[in-house]
């Protein structure tokens, strides 16, 4: 069929898109809403004809992870997704190729791929520019590979860092998150926005509410307000939509007031498509709609959970199709969804085929550069760069940077010589795990993986060291080539004594003593962060306290470095400590930035884009609370402690000063169609090169309803030489003063506002103001969610 219009590429897409669906018959349009894993299309690591026949004889909507539900290298990949399609192309009907989607959170997830900084690292950076260099990255490596969509990035913001995938984040703040999130939307769909032959689509996700989950559990419901749920939780989707042209969204698996958001109109229709004017596809969280059934318990049966989602407005059911097949056949011949809800989303899945112009190029060149040697190293410099742009020095007393010649240096910590470590829960290993995991229970969310589908666990004896990429003991051993003296002294969750009084041993009489400690994040039992991976506690785990407190008892200094995606809360092993670095979870080009840091080659510039507590009892501990939080009234703190975090929100050291001067705000007034220049001068007055993040902070104290003490609407992230000054200038729009009134809709006051400028959200020595002047504005509509930021 060459001659049809739906494969005349000089016709609109809508026009193709409405021939190829008249000529769909109902199982054709189903298959499109559904998907199936790798494994379940390969025997061995090829593709299997007669299990492709079985599960794509009536075409297929999307493909799953075949990078990162394999052992396939990526060449390998590449052929396997030019034989799926060859599949759908030359043996199905009509010839409509499939979405091949793939995890690229951090990286993407497959072998032989490159692991960048955790998204928490990466907002530790407070520079959304490398990120947007690290998704375009990504993103051609994907398309290249035979790819078309990525399910990232996470738009969630974290209020409740018990929870496993607060690393997942850019944090507690809804303005860093919008950010940060729509730099990588940027970055992965490119110039134009996930359509034509080098188009990636990304995915936001998860709408909504997973970041402040009952107890710090997974999918746990959220207990939001309505309109901190718009002002708050739903702002950087809709930054994700209306600023960057996210392509497609993913529910969260939570509910919200009672109203699992897969089956949620009100987010996924009203919301999203009608308010904010998405044209995209809404995907399944995997195995979502059947959590309908067994976490929510609102329906019995597929049938229902597949009417009630694709109603709500999910169009691709994901990882591989249930509800959305035989159940949803049913539902329809017992007329109890209409045809026209399945052509609705058929039509958006198609669409995207036919503007990703997957028709006319439905195969990639397995022999082209970025397939045959992926991730070159202009990517793993990105790695790196962010890595220790990410480092966050949180206390020093001068012990770093290290000396030229250090003396003896003990090494010690279960994440010193551990790759594995270092890599973050949507990291290829992570979810090999996971498969290795769920294999031995014969499911992986509903899906039997055939026996002769190998998932070969020697890929994890790499990342636990001695593979190409090096540990931080490795670096420091090169580094540093007097006598470095290592211990483990405990694991992440195991230890003895005999470790612990080793470590001991290596401490005595060194000269300073580096203790790599924290977490280790995946998504299997032993681990401590990632998805499912949520904490009672915010310590150090296992005997890491112990250790800590044995080396310090030696009298050696103490540099201690967290290898972790959650803050935690170490109130006692800070005190012990003559400095405290925060590497988050820096991945393969962890060991050389860290390095990098501690010696002085990098000047730590990363700020924490999260509250640290001294305790967990403090959840949700958060900057931007309502004015009567924060303290207990009228005593303040708590009868056991104090009420104020131990690190502040956008708090971070430098091995030299800074000095803000000079604010400027251009006019006393504002319109509601206005904008405002706050200017400001920022100076190194220390003795070395360094980087200073410039915050601006706003608080409407005029509102009719409560607001925020602070909110974060601007940063510059300003490189600075001994005894440069620069003029930091924010261009605030009257939009991003907007909130959401008692009836529900977006409003605009007049009033005063005022304007803090500093360091983080405490250390603020700059304060101005501005009146918003004019009538209240009901409805408004925002159409500026950014503040432009000049640096001269």
């Amino acid at each position: 069929m060459t001659d049809v219009p739906y494969r005349d590429a000089s016709l609109s897409v809508e026009e193709r898109v409405e021939d190829l669906l008249g000529r769909m018959t109902r199982d054709e349009k189903l298959a499109q809403l559904g998907a199936a894993w790798a494994f379940e299309l390969v025997s061995g690591e090829e593709f299997d004809p007669e299990r492709g026949r079985d599960r794509l004889g009536h075409g297929i909507g999307h493909v799953t992870r075949l990078a990162g539900a394999t052992n396939l290298r990526p060449r390998a990949v590449a052929e396997l997704a030019n034989a799926v399609q060859r599949f759908l192309v030359e043996e199905t009907r009509l010839g409509i190729p499939a979405i091949v989607h793939e995890e690229s959170l951090h990286g993407i997830l497959g072998r032989d791929r490159v692991c960048y900084p955790q998204s928490i690292g990466m907002a530790a950076t407070w520079q959304p520019d490398l990120v947007r260099t690290m998704a375009g990255q990504i993103g051609r490596e994907l398309r290249a590979g035979g790819a078309h969509q990525t399910l990232a990035p996470i738009f969630d913001i974290t209020r409740d860092p018990r929870w496993g995938r607060a690393e997942e984040t850019f944090g507690e703040d809804a303005y860093l998150a919008a950010v940060f999130g729509a730099a990588y939307v940027e970055g992965v769909q490119g110039p134009d926005r996930g359509r034509g032959p080098e188009g990636v689509i990304a995915t936001g996700k998860h709408l909504v509410g997973h970041g402040l989950p009952e107890g710090g559990l997974n999918h746990a419901p959220a207990h939001i307000g309505s309109r901190e749920l718009r002002d708050s939780f739903l702002l950087p989707f809709e930054v994700g939509v209306r600023h960057a042209g996210l392509r497609s969204m993913m529910h969260a698996y939570d509910d919200v007031d009672g109203v699992p958001c897969v089956e949620s109109h009100e987010l996924l229709t009203t919301i999203l498509r009608d308010e904010w004017g998405f044209d995209g596809t809404v995907v399944a969280d995997y195995g979502g709609i059947s959590e309908l059934i067994s976490s929510h318990q609102v329906v019995g049966d597929l049938s229902d959970a597949g009417v009630r989602a694709l109603e709500a407005g999910v169009d691709v059911e994901l990882p591989s199709t249930a509800a959305y097949g035989a159940p949803l056949k049913q539902a329809l011949a017992e007329g109890r969804i209409e045809l026209a809800t399945i052509d609705r989303s058929v039509r958006r899945v198609l669409h995207e085929k036919v503007a990703l112009g997957l028709f006319e190029e439905p195969y990639v060149d397995v022999d082209a550069p970025s397939v045959v040697e992926p991730s070159p190293n202009e990517d793993r410099a990105t790695a790196r760069e962010i890595a220790a742009r990410s480092m966050v020095l949180l206390a020093n007393d001068g012990i770093l940077p290290l000396a030229a010649d250090p003396g003896t240096m003990a090494v010690i910590g279960p994440n010193a010589d551990s790759l594995r470590n270092l890599l973050g829960d949507y990291a290829y290993e992570a979810h090999i795990e996971t498969l290795i995991e769920m294999r031995g229970q014969s499911t992986i969310l509903g899906v039997e993986i055939p026996a002769d589908v190998e998932i070969d666990g020697s890929v994890l004896a790499a990342a636990a060291g001695g593979s190409t990429h090096r540990t931080i003991l490795d670096v420091l051993r090169e580094r540093f080539p007097r006598e470095i003296r290592h211990a483990r002294g405990c694991g992440v969750l195991d230890g003895t004594d005999e470790e612990i009084a080793a470590a001991v041993t290596a401490a005595t009489g060194a000269d300073v003593a580096l203790l790599f400690v924290g977490e280790r994040s995946g998504l299997v039992d032993g681990f401590t962060s990632g998805e499912a991976r949520d904490r009672l506690e915010l310590g150090l785990p296992g005997r890491q306290a112990e250790l800590v407190a044995a080396v310090a008892a030696t009298g050696t200094p103490i540099v201690l470095v967290l290898v972790a995606g959650r803050p935690l809360a170490i109130p006692v092993e800070a005190g012990l400590a003559a400095a405290v670095v925060h590497a988050w979870v820096p991945g393969h080009e962890g060991p050389e930035a860290i390095a990098d840091v501690l010696i002085g080659a990098v000047n730590p510039g990363g700020k924490l884009p999260i509250t640290v507590p001294r305790h967990v009892g403090q959840v949700p501990i958060y900057y931007g609370h309502r004015p009567s939080g924060g303290r207990s009234h009228w005593k303040e703190d708590y009868v056991d402690g104090s009420h104020t975090p131990l690190w502040p929100f956008g708090f971070g050291l430098s091995y030299t000063t800074f000095e803000l001067a000079n604010l400027a705000v251009d006019r006393p007034t504002l319109e509601a169609d206005g904008e405002v220049r706050i200017g400001v001068d920022v100076v190194n007055t220390g003795a070395c090169a360094g980087d200073e993040v410039v915050q601006l902070y706003v608080r409407d104290v005029e509102a009719s309803l409560t607001r925020p003490v602070r909110e974060l609407r601007g940063f510059a992230r300003v490189g600075l030489a001994v005894g440069e000054r620069r003029r930091v200038t924010f261009v605030l729009a009257a939009d991003q003063l907007a909130f959401t009134g008692v009836d529900g809709r977006l409003r605009l006051e007049p009033g005063r506002v005022e304007l803090f400028v500093g360091t983080s959200a405490v250390d603020l020595p700059l304060a101005g103001a501005v009146e918003l002047v004019g009538e209240v504005v009901v409805p408004f509509r925002r159409e500026r969610y950014l503040t432009t930021v000049e640096v001269s």
